[in-house]
C-alpha cells in the first residue's frame, strides 16, 4: 500500500494554535515555514535571540486548554479561536500584551506567568534544537486509540505531515533513511518522545486520554512520530506519495 500525505499543520505560535495546509514550500535546512515562528515566554524566561528550551514557554503540557486553540494566518496577521474565548486577531510583532490578556484565564495560574510573545530564530521554536520537519503516521495514531478505547485526533501530537498508508510505528524503521516526499527529499534523524501535551482533547482542552501510559504499556516507550531534516527545496501537497529511499 502506498504511504500518501494525508494532513498537513504548522502552528505558528509554540504551543498555541493549529492550523491546517493544503500544501507547502520545503527550505533546505529549515523548518516547516511559519511554524513555530512565534513563542510565548513564562516566568523569568527572556528573549536570547537563539532557540530555547520548551520548559521557558507557554505550552500544553503544562496548559491543556491551550491545545484547544486554533490559528489562521493571513500575512502578517493571526488569528486565534478557543471554545472559551472571543476571536482574537493579532500582528505578533507588536501584540504581545492582546495574547497575554487572552490566555489568561484559559492558562494555569500556578503555572510560571506568560508575558512576551517573542520571534522565534530562523530555525523555529520548536521541542528539538534542530531545524526538522516532524512526520506522524494515522496508523500509529489509529493503534494508540485502539488501546485506549477512542478516536484521537491528529492535533494532539502536533505534528507537521501525517501519513496514510503505512503499518503501526513503521515510521521508526526510518530513522537513518532518506524520504522522498513530493518535490522534497528528507533525512529522517530520530523519534519524538512525548509529553503531557498529547493528553488533551483539541476539541475541548481537557485531558481525557492517558497516552503516555498507554505507549509505555503496549509499546514499552513514551515515542510517537520521527523528526526529519529537509535536504533541498521541494512542494509538498496532500495526497503526495512518500518513498523510501
Amino acid at each position: 500500500m502506498t504511504s500518501k500525505v494525508a494532513q498537513m499543520w504548522r502552528h505558528p505560535i509554540k504551543g498555541i494554535g493549529a492550523e491546517p495546509l493544503t500544501e507547502v514550500r520545503l527550505n533546505e535546512g529549515g523548518p516547516l515555514p511559519l511554524d513555530r515562528a512565534w513563542a510565548l515566554l513564562t516566568g523569568k524566561a527572556t528573549d536570547t535571540g537563539a532557540w530555547q528550551h520548551c520548559r521557558n514557554f507557554a505550552r500544553g503540557c503544562f496548559g491543556p486548554e491551550l491545545m484547544a486553540v486554533t490559528a489562521v494566518t493571513d500575512g502578517d496577521l493571526i488569528t486565534l479561536r478557543h471554545p472559551k474565548q472571543d476571536d482574537l486577531t493579532i500582528d505578533p510583532s507588536a501584540d504581545s500584551a492582546k495574547l497575554v490578556d487572552w490566555i489568561t484565564s484559559i492558562y494555569p495560574s500556578e503555572r510560571p506567568a506568560p508575558h512576551t510573545l517573542i520571534k522565534s530564530p530562523d530555525g523555529g521554536m520548536a521541542d528539538a534544537d534542530v531545524p526538522a520537519i516532524s512526520i506522524m503516521s494515522l496508523a500509529s495514531l489509529n493503534a494508540l486509540g485502539d488501546k485506549l478505547g477512542q478516536n484521537l485526533d491528529p492535533r494532539r501530537l502536533r505534528g507537521n505531515l501525517w501519513i496514510d498508508g503505512s503499518t503501526p510505528f513503521e515510521e521508526f524503521d526510518w530513522v537513518d533513511q532518506e524520504l522522498k516526499i513530493g518535490g522534497a527529499r528528507l533525512k529522517v534523524i530520530d523519534r519524538i518522545t512525548r509529553c503531557r501535551a498529547t493528553e488533551a482533547n483539541p476539541d475541548t482542552g481537557e485531558r481525557d486520554a492517558n497516552t503516555l501510559k498507554a505507549l509505555r504499556e503496549h509499546w514499552g516507550h513514551t515515542d510517537f512520530g520521527i523528526l526529519a531534516v529537509v535536504q533541498n527545496d521541494g512542494d509538498v501537497a496532500l495526497g503526495d506519495t512518500l518513498e523510501v529511499l
